[in-house]
């Protein structure tokens, strides 16, 4: 297990570029499986949960090249599908969470999928129901292997139809969005998920020649074809990290840019960190963060306490609620943070309060941060990562803090941010990994 050692109360300074977005490649490499031809990605970041899935690839008999940094081509001309029934691959999608979006495209084209239950962050249930439901409606058939602990999928042939998804889900509607664009007829998907990266796979899809209407709304109408081709695609910055980024900045009381950050693409994250009262300005497509001494959370008109809260696109990512969260702790003000969508991610909460802050936990969902309005410093700590939000919210805590911390089991950090310690020591921190 490793660890990082951080020494706290350093300034950041300079410019820092956020890694190609995780949550949009997870779903873009599946999708490569929809098509014998070459497809391109380029701005893939080197990530745990990003290279485990690309060696996954090439275990299925994905030929697979890298072009140059973060740039890779694929090939799935020939899937080996024995392979994708054995005990092996089974493991492997067992310890990764985005495995479960390789079923659509599977069936789609294969007519089968085997699927372990998928690993990921501990932070609480993550049905699937609305994956196996909304390829179910297509005409897939669906039954668990109590045996093997595996779900199986089959269908000779899909059909289009029209459904209501019971949630927003982002990768159920991508699952059901790679199984349609095959499907024969027309299929509709109400209340789909609509966030930026569900319309780049959308987008990518239309250059491989699928028929897909309504990108960036709840109602996505796909136009099913025979087949798809390869295509060049180009993945957006990651908002997590630019979200990151702000936070760090404001509790290291620091001055840096965040350069090329899509900004169009990032909704409501930067009016959120006004918020919490902290300023950062548009320049071109890079943010600007000055330095504040003091940032004061803002009340709502009728003067009741700021409420942040996640909610399905075009609402606030739950990924960077736990990084809000820690930025509070030295606002000045209270916030009351709601995280609807997982049941444990504000568990980690107990290490901010041992490092000094602030915060009642009501319930496994809700918490009540006072702000320290730096009157004193976090306290350096010893801590355990739980999963990759909490962790970066922890690593920007210790950065901040009064002497020095550790945070072990660091693979939690890994599996999302591209070598984060290097990036950040450029810019001021003091960070060492063991």
């Amino acid at each position: 297990m490793a660890s990082f050692i951080i020494e706290g109360g350093h300034r950041l300074s300079g410019d820092i570029y956020p890694q190609g977005a995780k949550n949009e490649v997870l779903q873009i490499l599946c999708a490569i499986l929809l098509t014998p031809e070459e497809v391109v990605v380029h701005n893939i970041p080197d990530i745990l949960d990003v290279n485990n899935l690309i060696q996954l690839l090439r275990d299925m008999g994905v030929t697979v090249a890298k072009l140059g940094v973060g740039t890779y081509s694929f090939k799935a001309e020939k899937v080996d599908l024995n392979y994708l029934e054995s005990d092996e691959f089974l493991k492997k999608c067992s310890s990764l969470r985005g495995s479960v979006m390789l079923v659509g495209p599977l069936v789609a084209r294969f007519g089968k999928a085997v699927i372990s239950k998928p690993g990921g962050d501990k932070i609480g249930r993550r049905r699937l129901d609305t994956h196996f439901i909304g390829i179910q409606k297509l005409g897939a058939s669906f039954e668990y292997d109590d045996e093997r602990s595996v779900f199986v999928l089959k269908a000779n042939e899909l059909n289009g139809t029209s459904m209501l998804l019971d949630e927003a889900s982002v990768t159920g509607t991508a699952n059901i969005v790679m199984a349609a664009v095959l499907a024969k007829g027309t299929t509709t998907i109400y209340n789909a998920a609509c966030e930026p990266y569900l319309q780049q796979l959308c987008k990518m899809l239309n250059r491989m020649g699928a028929r897909i209407s309504g990108i960036a709304s709840n109602l996505l109408t796909i136009e099913g074809v025979d087949e798809l081709k390869g295509t060049d695609h180009t993945i957006l910055p990651d908002m997590i990290e630019v979200g990151s980024f702000i936070g760090m900045a404001a509790m290291t009381r620091s001055e840096i840019t965040i350069k090329n950050v899509s900004y169009e693409n990032l909704g409501i994250i930067p009016e959120s960190f006004r918020r919490l009262g902290i300023k950062l300005e548009q320049r071109g497509d890079d943010i600007f963060v000055p330095h504040q001494d003091s940032y004061q959370i803002e009340s709502f008109i009728d003067g009741s306490i700021m409420t942040i809260a996640d909610a399905p696109w075009p609402g606030l990512t739950p990924d960077l609620l736990s990084v809000m969260l820690v930025v509070a702790t030295q606002a000045k003000g209270s916030v009351l943070i709601h995280q609807k969508m997982f049941e444990s991610r504000l568990f980690f909460v107990d290490k901010l309060i041992d490092m000094g802050a602030q915060i009642i936990l009501c319930d496994p969902h809700r918490a009540v941060v006072i702000g320290h309005d730096h009157g004193f410093k976090l306290r350096g700590g010893n801590m355990i990562s739980p999963d990759i939000r909490a962790g970066i919210a922890l690593l920007i805590a210790a950065m901040s803090a009064e002497g020095t911390s550790r945070i072990h089991n660091i693979e939690q950090i890994d599996r999302g941010y591209q070598n984060i310690e290097a990036r950040l020591n450029a810019i001021g921190a003091r960070i060492t990994r063991l």
